[in-house]
């Protein structure tokens, strides 16, 4: 049996017509997105060019739910496409994509790869819409689907999908994957904000119809878990005795410049949450230093000039760090610096930027303004020189807050006492 409807990727685009009132549709529903029209978030969608196509496989159940965001994707994404199956194995058309070069597979799991740190952007990505138990179906019934490159991520803020029950709080609509992952392939999240703007109304559409019926509802929603709650967000105080805060800095050209190499570590901070042992070195530039790099860090050009060999400055951090430390960054810039100069962490850093979206509930901007967010104490002297040593002096005061807001709300859980955060509805 052929498990798939053919041509779906040719749902019309212009302006949205009607289906007419009849015994068993009571409601004209527009024929492009099939909302009822008082519904209806057509007009709210202008196509946008992308230079990645990406294609949505979707399963034939998850078609059924009127209030899935595929088919949102679709429609708001000039050059994608959308087939409705289980099994795609005779599929030409998609059998084609799934053959071309540069082709890759939104999917997590193990050897899944973040879109920034891909070398060169997929020509096609394919996405799987439905329940994880959908998705894992069309994946055993798709071998083909298992032999591309994977991408995967971390959500940088939990998602906002409220009308339908998510399996963890880390998890994200179709509509907010594709779109935080295009936002990183093609480096303009802004030109995205249309799509996730119509989801959000799509959303809070639905909340208020569900809000104004005179009948009990069959579903009630369930109401947001608390933010350290989720799968996604490590254990701050259990970990607390072999976190390291990390913070790099570099001496970095312009692409223009014509000195040729990677920006370079210049710079190293850490300190030891839990006993405040500080570790602060300067490493002497091995190209050119760049104009403004000391006004940038603000340390004297003298003092980076004059930093200390790389083999030195390692072979005093290997002394420093344990083996069973885990270090904690704002982003993985002062790892991905380390690891220029041959050191790697055994064990996988934490980026503390994905904890504070998910306290705070929206991108966290700098490490400065999430601290401040959250009511932390950014008072007294920095650790170390510069504008590192400020970030640093973040960083700590912002992960011992999370970390004691973490453990007053386990402890309130524990006792049947609901904790939320300051900022939570």
């Amino acid at each position: 049996m052929v498990a798939y409807r053919a041509r779906r990727d040719l749902i019309p685009r212009g302006v949205c017509g009607t289906i007419p009132m009849s015994g068993t549709n009571p409601r004209p529903v527009c024929t492009r997105c099939r909302r009822p029209l008082s519904t209806c978030w057509c007009v709210e969608l202008t196509p946008i060019e992308t230079t990645t196509r990406v294609v949505f496989l979707q399963h034939s159940r998850e078609n059924r739910v009127a209030i899935g965001t595929a088919r949102m994707a679709h429609l708001g994404l000039a050059r994608s496409e959308l087939y409705v199956g289980i099994d795609f194995a005779a599929h030409g058309r998609i059998q084609e994509l799934i053959a071309s070069p540069g082709a890759a597979l939104l999917f997590p799991g193990e050897g899944s790869v973040a879109p920034d740190k891909l070398e060169k952007p997929p020509t096609v990505l394919l996405v799987i819409d439905g329940t994880w138990p959908q998705a894992r179906k069309l994946m055993a019934l798709n071998p083909a689907l298992g032999a591309l490159p994977r991408i995967g991520f971390v959500p940088r803020k939990p998602g906002n999908y409220r009308i339908r029950r998510e399996p963890a709080v880390h998890c994200v609509a179709t509509i907010e994957a594709v779109v935080e992952v295009l936002a990183a392939l093609e480096g303009d999240e802004t030109r995205f904000a249309s799509l996730i703007r119509t989801f959000d109304g799509m959303v809070e559409r639905q909340i208020a119809c569900a809000a104004a019926r005179k009948v009990t509802a069959r579903r009630t929603l369930k109401p947001p878990d608390p933010w350290w709650a989720s799968t996604a967000i490590p254990d701050l105080d259990g970990l607390w005795p072999r976190l390291i805060a990390i913070v790099g800095e570099s001496n970095a050209h312009g692409r223009d410049s014509g000195v040729p190499g990677s920006p370079e570590l210049v710079q190293l901070a850490a300190i030891r949450l839990a006993t405040w042992e500080v570790f602060g070195a300067f490493l002497a530039p091995r190209r050119p230093l760049a104009p403004g790099t000391a006004q940038h860090l603000d340390v004297p050009r003298s003092v980076l000039v004059g930093g200390r060999p790389v083999g030195e400055v390692l072979a005093e951090w290997n002394e420093f760090h344990r083996p069973d430390d885990r270090l904690l960054g704002w982003g993985s810039y002062g790892v991905d610096l380390l690891a220029q100069e041959g050191w790697r962490p055994p064990l996988n850093p934490i980026d503390l930027r994905v904890v504070a979206a998910h306290r705070l509930k929206r991108a966290p901007g700098s490490v400065t303004a999430a601290a401040a967010a959250v009511g932390a104490d950014l008072g007294g002297q920095p650790v170390a020189p510069g504008r590192a040593g400020r970030t640093l002096q973040a960083l700590a005061a912002l992960a011992g807050t999370l970390r004691n807001e973490a453990v007053v709300g386990r402890r309130s859980a524990k006792e049947g006492v609901i904790s939320r955060s300051p900022d939570d509805p």
